[in-house]
């Protein structure tokens, strides 16, 4: 709708977990390589920890497509399931006879069969089950037993569980302590800072053919980041409805007050309650003292001056892209 408007090929902030779109942070490449490894060398249960919106599934999503061999991936994310749903769903899910849906055992027979072929063809099967947090103690017993399914050198099913940080705790129950012994992978993605917030919008805007600098102004940028907590998918949110408010209006780029505006409409406060404070002035003094941050300097009346580049750093200190914000 507000594509054109923006110079964009395509909407650059849908929720969808598309691999074209990921911004890589230290975290997320540390978080990757986990997983690329935990598919390719079949080390058995890989975790992967984050709240809800900081990109676990688009992550995963990247991991396999980043497969040199063939893989095959069975995507479980419906938590609410009984044993014998669960038998059913894997059943369905691996393409076997209607004889597995109803016997576990079945299941098993069947299902080892297969991995054991495609092992031979060197082809890997991977179980990725989202939610796992939700999932009752039954099925991850369940699941236990499936990463066992194994030759006497290797694993024949890899395990990706992902789920909120509640799934650690859950790990840390006596009953579950065999599933907790098999995890041989861990990594876990925390909230974006503010230079990585801005990262990560400009990379989408970036990916979606369109130009930072025209976009979003630097204090829209910060008040985004401060709303959103740094959470991927709140950040998206805000953003595409900040531009859409703002094809409304021919606001370009949007400014902090239309992001204010869609802030308020969704109830994202940046305190525990009330109407949230305006943003607090920040010194040139005070953002100087910080190399890695973005430089900024307080917002001044409009003037006719041309604007002003701002590099960005990314965590380990390298450049990450030229990002211009325009005083709005």
């Amino acid at each position: 709708m507000y594509e054109s408007f923006y110079g964009f090929r395509e909407r650059a902030f849908d929720l969808t977990p598309n691999p074209r779109f990921l911004v890589m942070t230290d975290v997320h490449r540390e978080a990757l390589s986990n997983l690329e490894y935990g598919i390719a060398s079949r080390t058995g249960i890989t975790l992967l920890v984050g709240e809800a919106g900081t990109g676990k599934t688009t992550l995963i999503r990247t991991a396999l497509e980043r497969q040199p061999a063939r893989v095959h991936c069975v995507h479980l994310s419906n938590p609410a399931l009984t044993r014998e749903e669960f038998v059913e769903m894997l059943a369905l899910r691996f393409e076997l006879s209607d004889k597995a849906q109803s016997s576990k055992t079945s299941l098993l027979l069947e299902l080892e069969n297969i991995l054991r072929r495609r092992d031979e063809s060197g082809e890997s099967t991977v179980l990725l089950v989202d939610e796992a947090q939700s999932l009752p103690r039954e099925i991850l017993e369940e699941i236990r037993l499936l990463a066992n399914i194994e030759t006497n050198d290797r694993k024949l099913l890899s395990v990706i569980m992902a789920g909120q940080p509640e799934l650690t705790s859950l790990l840390n129950n006596v009953e579950l302590r065999q599933l907790k012994q098999r995890v041989a992978l861990r990594c876990e993605l925390r909230p974006l800072t503010l230079q990585e917030t801005a990262g990560y919008i400009a990379g989408r805007i970036r990916s979606a053919g369109g130009v930072g600098a025209q976009v979003f102004t630097r204090e829209a940028v910060t008040l985004i980041h401060e709303r959103s907590r740094g959470i991927p998918r709140t950040i998206s949110v805000i953003a595409d409805n900040s531009l859409l408010t703002g094809f409304a209006v021919a606001q370009r780029p949007v400014n902090s007050a239309t992001v204010r505006e869609v802030c308020e409409d969704f109830d994202l406060r940046s305190d525990g309650g009330g109407r949230p404070p305006a943003p607090p002035a920040l010194d040139a003094d005070t953002l100087q003292a910080d190399a890695s941050m973005l430089v900024m300097k307080p917002a001044a009346a409009p003037v006719e001056a041309p604007p002003q580049k701002e590099e960005m750093v990314d965590a380990s200190g390298e450049t990450l892209r030229k990002f211009l914000f325009l005083k709005g």
